[in-house]
């Protein structure tokens, strides 16, 4: 279920990129799933086809869904395996807070950060001595 709130300062391809993302994630929408054409989505939700199409664009960049000609656009493979990415960066993340003796609230309170923000945490600094 798709809904688009028109008072919402969040740009109409935004939410539907969104929302089609969270379902995705959640896999409320399973991997294969076939999703409405661009015409069709756009008259059930009283969208321009050309709003529904950049929100397909920018989830085919995210690797979540693909496009198969005309046969059509497909939940993908990719985004499970972006998950399993998530998961290791995740472990990778957990491994280096509890080596500098970070706690719990505080580590999820960095992520927290940096999510809200939209922004990603710089890799580690590059010691020259090691060139």
């Amino acid at each position: 279920m798709i809904s688009i709130d028109a008072a919402s300062p969040v740009p109409p391809f935004e939410q539907l990129r969104a929302q089609l993302a969270r379902q995705i994630q959640d896999r409320t929408l399973a991997v294969g799933t076939r999703l409405p054409t661009l015409r069709r989505l756009a008259a059930d939700l009283g969208l321009a086809v050309n709003t529904v199409g950049r929100a397909y664009r920018e989830l085919e960049e995210a690797g979540l869904i693909e496009t198969r000609g005309s046969a059509g656009s497909f939940v993908s493979a990719a985004g499970e395996q972006g998950r399993e990415r998530a998961s290791r960066a995740a472990a990778d993340y957990a491994a280096v807070i509890a080596g500098l003796g970070i706690d719990t609230n505080e580590a999820i309170r960095i992520v927290r950060t940096a999510l809200t923000a939209g922004i990603s945490v710089p890799p580690a600094t590059h010691n020259p001595k090691e060139a």
